[in-house]
């Protein structure tokens, strides 16, 4: 548990900057109902936009939308972060009050951090519980810290991802604090592409 623990504390430091800068451009928190739906009419694919440079201290580059999937960079202190992300096509059960649900991908080359699996679902996750995640016939299992769930070591974060970059559907069960299960759908259409532009990015070679 104290490696556990200790893995929590330092992956939840060095993201705290991408789940600012995400928050900062995640359409429904952002935008109201109308301009929702026209940014929506206007652009395909999962409910992100690119952040507004004047509102931001980092200035967040999309790298390419990928059908389902977008990829992402910017620096932080001189060094590159780049990362992919997606949002689910379903989530259930239906009208529940949820915040916005995602997934990332991170490369943090600079501190060899590569491949970084982070899952948010909106809500503040069941104090020990665990996430699973199917991706076709491939399953695992995700700690739980907060609202955010991660992997548990290296091995994991490369085996997901791995998975993901050549899957077809990706489906994450977890249950929230209030004792609500939920079940989010997502698309890896475009997970590979968009895993790739990062990879070339951040000068990683797979």
């Amino acid at each position: 548990m104290l490696e556990i623990y200790t893995r929590v504390g330092v992956l939840w430091l060095r993201t705290l900057t991408i789940v600012h800068d995400l928050m900062n451009f995640l359409v429904p928190s952002r935008l109201s109902l109308v301009a929702l739906a026209t940014m929506l009419a206007a652009a395909s694919g999962p409910a992100f936009a690119a952040p507004d440079a004047k509102a931001n201290k980092t200035k967040t580059k999309i790298l390419g939308t990928f059908h389902d999937w977008k990829a992402f960079s910017y620096e932080e202190n001189g060094q590159k972060v780049c990362y992919i992300s997606s949002q689910p096509k379903k989530t259930e059960p239906k009208g529940k009050p949820r915040g916005d649900a995602y997934i990332l991908i991170t490369h943090r080359p600079a501190e060899k951090n590569l491949s970084v699996v982070s899952v948010t679902a909106g809500y503040s996750y069941k104090k020990d519980s665990e996430v699973t995640v199917k991706i076709d016939r491939d399953n695992f299992k995700l700690f739980t810290d907060g609202d955010t769930a991660w992997a548990r070591d290296e091995s994991t974060d490369k085996a997901v991802s791995g998975a993901i970059r050549s899957g077809k559907m990706m489906v994450i069960k977890a249950t929230s604090s209030r004792g609500t299960s939920t079940t989010d759908t997502y698309s890896l259409n475009g997970a590979g592409p968009a895993f790739g532009a990062i990879n070339q990015a951040c000068g990683i070679r797979k």
